[in-house]
């Protein structure tokens, strides 16, 4: 009789601790917050784990690696960043490591950004590493860009200038007859003047289509954006154009000559770039602000100058003038 109680006890004992080891799979974990763990590409589970314990995510890699062999299946874990929530419980924590649900990271590229700015960006990226210079004007798609902690600058750079490579080399070929660029180079000047102007993506066909009207008479382009970039490189002027800024000739400003610049004022984006390729069919030469954040557009200078008038109004309505 007492060694049938003894043996009872033993398996009560023994069946608790089997269903304190297997409610422990799926229990909380120890981590209070948010824990982002690099896992290196090549990393065994055991080597994971290990990192796992060290960070507080896990309280024991030898009891995670037990019930990993017995309740986690046999899919191989990913490499890369993870950030692993809260109280993520081993279940959890081995669904992500085998599914690879990495920390995304990213930097985004807005259109028209000029270079400058893109440099800004890359160097203010967190976990990002490295030097870069500024990037060549125009070399940049824009986008948006994931990268991993660690990544240098410059292998990030490089990805975002490939990709305008890529871009324009596909889009080159879809170019119309009645694009004026003779270049890809300059399908990304005249697209970089394009996604300064407007800030519609609707417009940009119509802007296109005055500026290759003018470029095809060889007429001026008359581009407020092109008189202020050898001045700021892109940054906010902050100011009024100077009148001494208008006269300036030092191949960007298209108020003193005609003709396309000497190179973008911007990274013009994929939509931009095939506007300038593919233009609207049109006869206007002239566009003024409507006062909505679009333009009003003219074939004759004397509409034009009624376009302006309204704008004007509008202006003084506003307080503006």
């Amino acid at each position: 009789m007492r060694k049938l109680l003894v043996l009872g006890l033993v398996v009560g004992v023994a069946i608790l601790a089997g269903l304190y080891f297997i409610q422990g799979w799926n229990a909380a974990g120890p981590a209070r917050q948010p824990v982002p763990v690099l896992i290196a590409s090549g990393s065994s589970l055991a080597s994971a784990a290990a990192q796992l314990e060290k960070a507080g995510v896990i309280g024991s890699s030898q009891r995670f690696l037990l019930q990993a062999k017995l309740f986690g299946g046999t899919d191989p874990i990913q490499a890369g960043e993870f950030e692993f929530p809260a109280h993520a419980s081993h279940s959890q924590v081995l669904r992500m490591l085998q599914n690879g649900k990495t920390l995304q990271r990213m930097v985004t590229v807005p259109e028209g950004l000029p270079s400058v700015l893109v440099h800004d960006r890359l160097m203010k990226a967190p976990t990002l590493t490295g030097e870069i210079a500024v990037p060549e004007e125009g070399t940049v798609l824009p986008d948006s860009y994931s990268y991993q902690r660690g990544e240098t600058r410059a292998t990030v750079l490089a990805r975002m200038q490939r990709a305008m490579d890529k871009t324009l080399a596909e889009l080159w070929p879809t170019r119309s007859p009645a694009s004026v660029v003779k270049t890809p180079r300059e399908a990304i000047i005249l697209a970089s003047i394009v996604e300064k102007e407007t800030g519609k993506a609707a417009e940009r066909p119509m802007i296109a289509g005055v500026y290759s009207n003018r470029v095809r008479i060889g007429m001026k382009l008359d581009a407020d954006p092109t008189v202020i970039y050898p001045i700021t490189k892109g940054r906010p002027l902050g100011r009024r154009i100077l009148r001494s800024e208008l006269q300036a000739n030092n191949g960007y400003n298209t108020y003193a000559m005609a003709g396309l610049p000497v190179g973008p004022i911007a990274n013009p984006g994929k939509e931009a770039i095939a506007a300038v390729l593919r233009p609207a069919d049109t006869k206007a030469l002239y566009f003024v602000a409507d006062g909505t954040g679009g333009h009003v557009f003219a074939d004759s200078y004397a509409d034009h100058q009624a376009n302006v008038r309204k704008w004007f109004a509008i202006r003084r309505a506003r307080g503006e003038m």
